[in-house]
């Protein structure tokens, strides 16, 4: 794995760090395909439940490097395109297939790539430094990391829209507003906290909780009959698991339970 991206993982919660803190993680191309990759890796092992993304130093993604933009770079379309396609987008791609929860903990700014990737996790929990901005438009491109997608979805179209076409800055307190994050927390205890609410998450039936968000995101692109067919064929899987067994066990017997993902 590139340098660039650091992975930990501890009592079921990996953290993802991005590393480039001289640079406030502005990624590269190797950075995205290493973030791709640790996501890889927590999908295969069964001793992580729950992932953290986070930053290295002083912020959490300043986006794409403004150094390789302008003029000076190969802008033909069907390059750009290309890159797009393979990097860019690569992240916010890889979790529309990934059932593991994602949380971002965002320390310091987050804009541009950088407020994208957060918004592709499942949602978002602040240090009070922390501020972000779709800044697209003050350097003449657009939202190409889903920023278009998801913002409206989570704080709704106008909010969106204001957002996206000011390219202004809204800081952790306001993001809390208006539910672009769940919590704030002091800086100092942004990764503490977001690790016990990590550890929350995990300490339930993974099995349970994977079907839970695949379900809700299934959802969201469906009307309301084949969205409660769909909750029904997973309930109908999920009560046939290990996991639903050993929770009911646990429930009566007023103990922890001990979850084997299956």
């Amino acid at each position: 794995m590139t340098d660039q991206i650091h992975l930990d993982v501890k009592q079921s919660v990996a953290t993802i760090t991005l590393n480039r803190p001289e640079k406030l993680n502005a990624f590269t191309d190797e950075m995205l395909m290493g973030l791709c990759g640790a996501v890889d890796e927590c999908d295969e092992r069964n001793d992580v439940r729950v992932v953290i993304l986070t930053g290295a130093g002083r912020g959490f993604c300043a986006g794409g490097d403004v150094s390789a933009m302008g003029a000076e770079a190969d802008n033909r379309p069907h390059v750009t395109k290309k890159h797009i396609d393979d990097y860019i987008q690569a992240f916010p791609k890889r979790m529309a297939t990934f059932d593991k929860p994602i949380i971002a903990a965002v320390n310091g700014v987050a804009t541009g790539g950088g407020m994208d990737l957060a918004l592709a996790c499942d949602f978002r929990i602040a240090a009070k430094s922390a501020r972000f901005a779709e800044t697209y438009a003050k350097i003449g491109l657009l939202p190409g990391g889903g920023g278009a997608y998801f913002l409206p979805r989570i704080v709704g179209t106008a909010k969106a829209l204001e957002l996206l076409l000011t390219a202004d800055f809204i800081e952790a307190e306001d993001a809390l507003s208006i539910g672009l994050v769940s919590y704030m927390f002091d800086d100092a205890e942004l990764m503490s906290e977001t690790t016990k609410i990590a550890q929350r998450i995990a300490s339930l039936p993974p099995y349970s909780i994977a079907m839970i968000k695949r379900t809700m995101y299934q959802g969201l692109d469906l009307d309301i009959n084949s969205a409660l067919e769909v909750v029904g064929s997973h309930i109908a899987i999920a009560k046939a698991s290990n996991d639903h067994a050993e929770a009911i066990a646990a429930f009566r017997e007023k103990r922890t339970g001990n979850y084997s993902g299956s």
